[in-house]
């Protein structure tokens, strides 16, 4: 996963420094478009599998975010990137990557992914279970893992993880774009703790 960040972060960066040449030639919705495309996508990809990072390779993959904001808006390095982000209602990384993982929870866990994915364990269909109302709970079994270090970065231990720590209203929730509303919500909220708002 380090050689993974790392090459990520050092794709991302000659990306923004070549950005940054036109960022006077164009307006600053199709520039903030061109950064996501370019820069935010590739971050995106295969975030499943970054979901449980160790906090200092977040740091890494933040950088890359906060020269995004401030090429944007111009800033120095020195200005303070919280407003920034808040402005353009960007996730920080990490609760980006655990709003990519659980919006692939969703599917998996209602047929719409692929099916390698789908192969999940609900706890409500455990053997021998008695049928209680909790027997209608949609969280998942926990696989049993031998490396915390390993095996817990795995999608079928990290997903899980994350999808059972959310509140039953997402989990329950009756479509992706109500699951996206909720996740978005909670997580801009845990991104920016002391910022109260609306991030829709």
């Amino acid at each position: 996963m380090r050689t993974h960040v790392q090459k990520m972060v050092s794709w991302c960066f000659p990306v923004l420094r070549q950005l940054r040449s036109i960022r006077h030639l164009v307006p600053v919705t199709t520039f903030q478009t061109l950064i996501v495309l370019l820069v935010l996508s590739m971050m995106d990809y295969g975030k499943a599998i970054l979901a449980s990072l160790p906090a200092y390779m977040f740091r890494h993959l933040q950088s890359v975010m906060n020269a995004a904001a401030r090429l944007i808006y111009g800033l120095h390095h020195s200005d303070h990137i919280s407003d920034a982000l808040i402005s353009l209602h960007w996730l920080r990384a990490q609760e980006r990557a655990r709003f990519k993982t659980a919006v692939l929870m969703y599917k998996a866990t209602h047929g719409t992914a692929p099916s390698y994915l789908s192969q999940l364990d609900r706890v409500a269909d455990l053997p021998g279970r008695r049928s209680l109302r909790s027997a209608r709970t949609k969280r998942l079994l926990m696989p049993s893992v031998k490396l915390s270090t390993v095996g817990g970065q795995a999608f079928p231990v990290a997903g899980p993880t994350i999808w059972n720590s959310l509140p039953d209203n997402v989990i329950s929730a009756p479509s992706l774009s109500t699951v996206r509303q909720h996740l978005k919500a909670i997580l801009f909220q845990a991104s920016f703790p002391d910022i109260i708002t609306d991030p829709r």
